[in-house]
């Protein structure tokens, strides 16, 4: 079987049956789903009813079981992100959650309104950007995986082969993914963020691509879900990979984003900054190791860079980090600390170097994948470096993007794009692009994650901490407060946004040399009174970000 899925597709419908057209030059096969008895099966284009309604399709996403009965979720729109080695790479925009029942009559209305209540929390799901595709390409896998596979690997279907950790309709794939036959009409999906770019440098031009992954497993938002899972599973766990492509040859660095490994959460409850708690009974080591074992399976040596302040409400953490690494006695893991907010304070941005010279040389040790145009495998990446600070959002992407220009800037010179001695920062039109192209990434990961967009990509754009990017901090801030407390993701919030406008108001007519600090404190304080006008509104209710949290891992 090939490894790749159906493009074109058809779906044509009855009252009793969907019938799934498979429309690609030479093929004939349909997927029929009974609507009554939810029998998936194959079968040929002369079966399709000509009474049949027909609309296109661009794959489908998968089933679902909710209170009226089952769900087919097709994506309905697409946008072409950019081809990726001569395989196009597809953004989902758009689905429709069509329900195998004909009528609701069979339900309550008790009933029928839990059903609209799941149908708008997976339509808001859905509405969340950052839903990747291709059915030519495994996207789930790096390059370095890629290269190391058997000719049997490469014949499985894109479904049975990718890593399950990114797929995240697999859940919603399991009836399909039960039947070998209908695999070519099963898409696995990837939530991330990927951007492709065609440079130039020296006159030499190659692509330079960007593809973050996002774990399925311990799924969630931020204050919900923190730490790890029994199983080792990491909450906002990502994978990044920055790809470059030139003259045949191919090269990519890998770096992992996760929650701190030990078991610990921050409930929400109306401070600006809940108090995180460690778990004083769970075994921690347990899930620690699990967690590492699989790091270390997967990826190699593990250098840890733990951003939180090593002071404060953070502290415990930073110190539970640490102590787990010295306990577990890992020659394959190493721990490095920085407190980012402490070096860096005072707009001391300039301090990051201090990370970097720190880490320079654990860094050369791990290294890069490399093939060349021949196919030969000239160096693999030995480990990685897994980031992270209390949301592995804000200054995790921002160490992150630091890391991987400096193996660009190996890579490239290796490749003979850079001459020797030259600089990758003083390429003023690739250093626009490969600052824009992090930032966009920060801000993929934190809506997904935080239902905002990233704080710090000011610098991440720039190189530069500005009092705009400070001010942009404020409000994203303001509304990470708000949804972490009381979304729950059906509601405008008008009157929020007219006190916090106020209080931007009066926070500049007060500006001095601490205006960004009177900022932040009006602000998050104004709305913390406002939030309280909210649960009284609300008689107490306790107001969970259901439609963003997917908890659980998925939903059934």
């Amino acid at each position: 079987m090939a490894a790749t899925t159906y493009e074109l597709l058809k779906l044509h419908i009855t009252p009793e049956k969907f019938y799934v057209e498979a429309c690609d030059d030479g093929a004939d096969d349909v997927l029929i789903i009974d609507r009554v008895s939810t029998e998936v099966t194959l079968s040929v284009k002369k079966d399709i009813p000509p009474s049949a309604v027909t609309r296109p399709i661009f794959g489908i996403l998968g089933t679902i079981h909710l209170v009226a009965g089952n769900y087919l979720i097709v994506i309905t729109k697409k946008i072409k992100i950019g081809e990726f080695f001569n395989h196009v790479i597809w953004k989902a925009t758009d689905f429709d959650i069509l329900s195998y029942k004909k009528t609701m009559l069979h339900l309550t209305d008790i009933q029928l309104q839990d059903n609209k209540t799941f149908l708008a929390m997976i339509n808001h799901v859905l509405n969340v950007d950052g839903y990747y595709f291709s059915t030519t390409y495994d996207l789930t896998h790096t390059l370095q995986r890629l290269s190391n596979t058997s000719p049997e690997f490469q014949e499985m279907s894109l479904l049975e082969r990718a890593d399950q950790r990114f797929v995240w309709n697999g859940h919603l794939l399991r009836e399909l993914s039960a039947q070998p036959e209908v695999h070519r009409f099963a898409l696995p999906v990837l939530h991330g963020f990927i951007t492709m770019h065609s440079c130039s440098v020296n006159g030499k031009y190659f692509d330079w691509i960007l593809i973050s992954r996002r774990s399925c497993f311990r799924a969630g938002v931020r204050y919900y879900v923190r730490g790890i899972d029994s199983e080792g599973h990491a909450a906002n766990f990502v994978e990044t990979e920055q790809i470059v492509h030139y003259n045949g040859s191919k090269a990519s660095f890998v770096q992992t984003r996760g929650s701190i490994p030990v078991f610990w959460s921050q409930r929400p409850n109306l401070k600006y900054k809940p108090r995180p708690q460690i778990n004083k009974v769970a075994n921690h080591m347990d899930g620690f190791q699990r967690h590492f074992d699989s790091q270390v399976i997967i990826y190699g040596k593990q250098i840890i860079i733990n951003l939180v302040n090593q002071k404060g409400s953070e502290k415990p953490l930073e110190q539970a980090f640490a102590t787990m690494v010295s306990s577990l006695a890992n020659g394959m893991i190493r721990y490095v600390a920085f407190d980012f907010h402490k070096e860096c304070k005072h707009m001391r941005w300039d301090r990051l170097n201090i990370l970097l010279d720190r880490v320079a040389e654990m860094q050369d040790e791990l290294s890069y994948f490399l093939v060349d145009s021949t196919g030969k495998v000239v160096t693999n990446q030995e480990g990685v470096f897994r980031s992270n600070c209390m949301d592995c959002l804000d200054r995790t992407n921002v160490i992150q993007s630091l890391l991987a220009r400096r193996s660009l800037q190996a890579q490239l010179q290796r490749l003979g794009v850079l001459h020797v001695g030259q600089k990758l920062e003083e390429q003023d039109e690739f250093e626009k692009i490969y600052k824009n192209a992090w930032a966009d990434n920060a801000n993929a990961c934190a809506k997904q994650y935080a239902g905002t967009g990233a704080l710090k990509t000011d610098f991440t754009r720039t190189g530069k901490r500005t009092q705009l990017g400070l001010f942009k901090d404020g409000w994203n801030s303001l509304v990470r407060y708000y949804k972490n407390n009381f979304s729950d993701g059906f509601r405008q919030l008008p009157i929020i946004m007219v006190v916090a406008f106020s209080m931007c108001i009066i926070c500049l007519l007060m500006a001095g040399d601490t205006w960004t600090e009177t900022l932040a404190y009006v602000l998050f304080w104004g709305v913390a009174s406002v939030g309280t006008f909210f649960i009284i509104l609300y008689n107490g209710k306790d107001f969970v970000d259901a439609p963003r949290l997917v908890q659980k891992e998925k939903i059934d």
